[in-house]
């Protein structure tokens, strides 16, 4: 309302000096407002708005007359040490040969007395300037202001750079934080050297990174400030993984029934740092209420509303909130301001009035006396290094710091126009602005983009929302000589530092209000260590959660992660969980004890092999040995010694060739000697059948000769079994990782399922028959009939391969090729041994019956 009122005012006077123009050919003001403040010509002119009076006393409307101006009282001397701080920036960069060189920089000071309307009409009166008539309708010349430096305030910068924005007139605040003067298109011109609220939360956010609290309660006062920089503070601190764990509002009537339940919650919380978005005015019945419940362990942040506030720093408050951490507006120097402001004198120049309303407030004289009794009069020279108020006190320059960069931002951007070349400058058709004919409109162009450093080490620019980068310091409440409270700076959060570095502590110099002496913790729930995850706590926030093992095959290599990462293929997670190592490879290998009992066993039967053929060579001629064809014998003999060596290829790391021979060798080899075995047995029942008259001619036709051919033809089919399977499918390496997760089984492939079972049928199919044939012959009358034996060879035989085929398909691994050498290895020493062992028995030990009466006898 108050924007549009004043909107409608100035139109109305622009209507009005229009009409004159066409009455008298020049214009004139309408009216002229009594302003206090303080003025320097120049070639270019600087406004300022300044909170010289903190109360403003109106005058009493009653419509019968023109009212009068209102005035100001309470002079507050922060505010005219900010203004003198301008006015010495000014001095500065007049005399600086290096910036604005031949330029003499001016300025207009005003009042604001923290009214918007008072502040409104300052800013018209900058805008229009203070001449009584104006002639020159060229409009050619610089404007009465090249731009503003003000308003402190947020209400009255957003009233007045409404209007200062149609015409492009830069304005330079130096207080005014609200965050939606970052809105470009309602403020195009307007500026600022003070951080938004909006950075305000994310320097505190830096301290709780910093520090590792992510678990925190959050206080804030009932009104503007305090309930947007909360909501932004919740938004925030979600962002970055931490909780809030209790948020409570701050009343306006300071009622002591809900302050006294804020600080229970306080008590009753398990988080151990506490946010405050709070005026003095709202915190100090709490404080009092936190004394009285002897609150304490509690670490304290504090905004820049009371971070640096005195009310707070006494000897009562220290053992509750000594340790405090709070952001601050950053603190700055400027050298020889001090000495500057010590020679200020007034003059009687009545358009720096405002220098003399400061000398007697200064002073508690009058320049006037108007024949008063008693009033002390006023002579200019007093001294003010005797003094020691707020003006004279540069230790803490904040607002006047601000002050002092706002000036030089417009010095620079000034600058930076007077430095452009002739067509190559940034307007339409490549033109640069000219000094001498300044417009607004250019200069925001390039206070825009300036960028420059102050004596004390700030850089100095503007992001394109107008926003000074945000640098603010970290203040830490620390124990006095006297038992009080003083706040130190001890860090600086610098949005424009270089990358990582936004947050500057120093960590030695921080107190903590504990007995360590160092920072506590405040998280609800630990970190979870590398090789765990987080699960959250059903109906608690994000950060209560526990830390459960990742699962076999699964690892997280960083804390608190969140799920665990599944392993490649050819790895797995190692015990801690926190890596993935290469899957031990597994097969059955010459190293282990398994290998190691299955090759000597192989070895053995090799060897066993080897006596029985030594034994039999050497008692060639003998009736045992020549019984049913010596040369089966032998031949026997020699494919037991192949089945107990096809054994070693089963054995150590497969390779290609490995993996092709085994089976093969294993199934030739186990033909041969069960077609041996089938050949003998038939033998046997050729002898007995021509011992009958019936069956004379039974041996003619199973000679040695065709007892040599059977054999050739049944291995020889087996041969061709392999060739077709080996030519087709070949078995080959595999890595097999789906018997045990955490390994990888080494193994071969059969390849073709159809062609080992064609080799293992096969050699069921002989066995069967074998074992028929044997069983059939086992009565015939004979002292030593070979068929007995070789029932008992074939039954041992079938038992262990029929109880192979279960025990294979259950055991993973490489147990399961230990199973078949186990098989092949217990078919073998069953064959050996039922045949073999009562020859060597007789050979051996019983010499006398190995003689062809003895083994032709009948049984009685």
């Amino acid at each position: 309302m108050w924007i549009t009122l004043y909107l409608y005012f100035y139109l109305s006077f622009t209507c009005i000096s229009a009409s004159s123009i066409t009455r008298s050919g020049s214009c004139q003001l309408q009216g002229r407002f009594k302003l206090k403040g303080m003025y320097q010509d120049g070639d270019l002119i600087i406004g300022g708005l300044f909170a010289f009076h903190l109360i403003t006393v109106f005058p009493e409307l009653n419509f019968k007359r023109e009212p009068e101006q209102s005035h100001c009282e309470r002079f507050y001397m922060p505010s005219f040490q900010q203004a003198q701080t301008m006015v010495y920036a000014i001095n500065e960069i007049n005399n600086n040969p290096n910036l604005l060189p031949n330029i003499t920089l001016g300025y207009h000071l005003y009042d604001n007395c923290v009214k918007l309307g008072l502040a409104f009409r300052s800013a018209t009166a900058l805008l229009s300037g203070t001449e009584e008539t104006v002639s020159n309708f060229n409009c050619t010349g610089p404007p009465p202001v090249i731009g503003i430096v003000g308003d402190p305030g947020s209400t009255h910068c957003i009233a007045i750079s409404s209007v200062l924005g149609l015409f492009r007139i830069p304005m330079v605040s130096y207080y005014a934080t609200c965050s939606c003067l970052s809105d470009r298109k309602k403020y195009p011109s307007f500026f600022r050297t003070i951080p938004s609220d909006a950075f305000q939360v994310q320097a505190m956010i830096q301290i709780l990174k910093h520090f590792g609290w992510t678990w925190v309660g959050l206080l804030y006062s009932d009104d503007d400030y305090g309930i947007n920089a909360a909501q932004s503070f919740q938004k925030e601190v979600q962002l970055f993984g931490g909780c809030v764990s209790f948020s409570e509002i701050l009343p306006l009537d300071n009622n002591h029934i809900d302050i006294q339940h804020i600080v229970q919650g306080i008590q009753a919380s398990t988080a151990r740092v506490v946010v405050v978005f709070s005026t003095e005015a709202y915190l100090l019945p709490l404080m009092d209420e936190v004394v009285l419940q002897n609150v304490t362990g509690r670490q304290w942040i504090a905004s820049e509303a009371w971070a640096t506030s005195p009310v707070f720093h006494t000897q009562r408050l220290l053992p509750f909130l000594g340790g405090t951490l709070g952001i601050a507006i950053r603190r700055g120097e400027i050298q020889g301001l001090h000495e500057f402001l010590l020679h200020l004198h007034p003059d009687s120049n009545l358009r720096n009035n405002m220098v003399r309303i400061f000398w007697e407030n200064m002073f508690g004289c009058s320049f006037d006396t108007g024949g008063r009794e008693g009033e002390k009069m006023c002579t200019g020279q007093e001294d003010l290094s005797s003094t020691e108020t707020a003006y004279t006190d540069v230790s803490e320059l904040r607002a006047s710091y601000n002050v002092y960069k706002a000036v030089y931002a417009l010095a620079h951007a000034l600058h930076g126009l007077m430095q452009c070349e002739e067509g190559s400058g940034p307007f339409s058709g490549n033109r640069c602005g000219d000094i001498t004919n300044l417009k607004p409109w250019q200069l925001v162009h390039y206070l825009q983009k300036v960028n420059f450093t102050t004596g004390f080490g700030d850089h100095v620019s503007f992001d394109e929302n107008g926003d000074a980068l945000a640098i603010y310091d970290v203040m830490n409440w620390q124990p006095s000589s006297d038992g009080s409270i003083v706040a130190r700076t001890v860090g600086v959060v610098d949005e424009g530092a270089a990358r990582g570095k936004v947050l500057t502590l120093e960590e030695d110099a921080i107190y903590w209000n504990l007995e360590t002496n160092k920072p506590q913790q405040s998280v609800c729930s630990e970190s979870c260590p590398p090789g765990t995850r987080r699960t959250r706590r059903k109906g608690l926030p994000v950060c209560c959660f526990d830390c459960l093992p990742c699962a076999d095959g699964e690892i997280s290599n960083i804390p608190d992660s969140i799920e665990c990462t599944v392993c490649p293929d050819e790895f797995w997670s190692n015990p801690k969980k926190d890596e993935c190592v290469p899957k031990e490879v597994e097969f059955l290998s010459y190293e282990e004890p398994l290998g190691i009992s299955l090759s000597t066993a192989s070895l053995l039967g090799t060897c066993i092999c080897s006596a029985v053929v030594v034994i039999f060579a050497h008692h060639r001629h003998t009736p045992v040995v020549r019984a049913n064809n010596s040369e089966l014998s032998f031949l026997l003999l020699l494919s037991l010694k192949l089945c107990f060596l096809c054994v070693l290829l089963f054995i150590g790391r497969p390779q290609l060739w490995t993996c092709q021979l085994r089976h093969a060798v294993f199934g030739i080899s186990f033909v041969l000697c069960i077609s041996s075995i089938l050949v003998k047995t038939m033998v046997v029942i050729a002898v007995f059948k021509s011992s009958r008259p019936e069956g004379k001619s039974a041996m003619k036709w199973f000679g040695a000769a065709q007892q040599r051919c059977t054999v050739l033809v049944l291995t020889t089919l087996q041969v061709v079994i392999c060739a077709v399977w080996l030519s087709n499918v070949s078995p080959a390496p595999h890595k097999n990782s789906q018997y045990i997760s955490s390994k990888i089984v080494y193994e071969c492939t059969i390849g073709s399922v159809a062609g080992f079972s064609m080799l293992l049928g096969y050699i069921g199919l002989l066995a069967a028959v074998s074992f028929l044939l044997a069983f059939l012959a086992r009565n015939l009358p004979d002292n030593f009939n070979e068929a007995k034996f070789i029932t008992f060879s074939m039954l041992i035989f079938c038992a262990v391969w029929i109880a192979f085929v279960p025990a294979y398909v259950s055991s993973p691994g490489k147990y399961a090729v230990a199973v078949e050498i186990f098989a092949i290895l217990a078919s073998s020493f069953g064959l050996l041994v039922a045949i073999f062992a009562p020859k060597c028995y007789i050979i051996i030990l019983h010499p006398a019956r190995n003689t062809k009466k003895a083994i032709m006898g009948r049984a009685t």
